[in-house]
């Protein structure tokens, strides 16, 4: 039995050392983790786009900020890159950024 496993260092376990006094206050700390806040500041609405190559090659399309942002918040919600382009495209339609967001999809290389 999976329960008489540690049966002998029950014992061992510790009780609870802080208890919960102000419920109203512990009940909306809880609501406000839930709450998702972005800023974007004017220095990165304008640093958005890529800036133009002075250098032959094709222009790039998204500056290093949009890509990295973007990649960060996959990686903090646990997103696949479709579902980070999704998730970004809401966020920025939310706030009111007229902002592309980058295709998760490769670039096609010219031949």
């Amino acid at each position: 039995m999976p329960f008489k496993h540690n049966a002998s260092r029950r014992h061992c376990i510790g009780k609870m050392k802080f208890r919960v006094t102000n419920w109203a206050e512990y009940e909306a700390s809880l609501r406000r983790r839930g709450s998702l806040t972005l800023w974007i500041t004017p220095e990165a609405q304008s640093s958005w786009q890529a800036p133009k190559r002075t250098t032959r090659g094709g222009q790039p399309r998204y500056s290093d900020l949009a890509i990295e942002t973007a990649l960060t918040l996959g990686l903090v919600f646990g997103l696949r890159l479709r579902q980070t382009e999704g998730f970004l495209t809401s966020l920025l339609k939310l706030i009111g950024l007229d902002l592309a967001v980058r295709d998760h999809a490769p670039e096609p290389s010219c031949k």
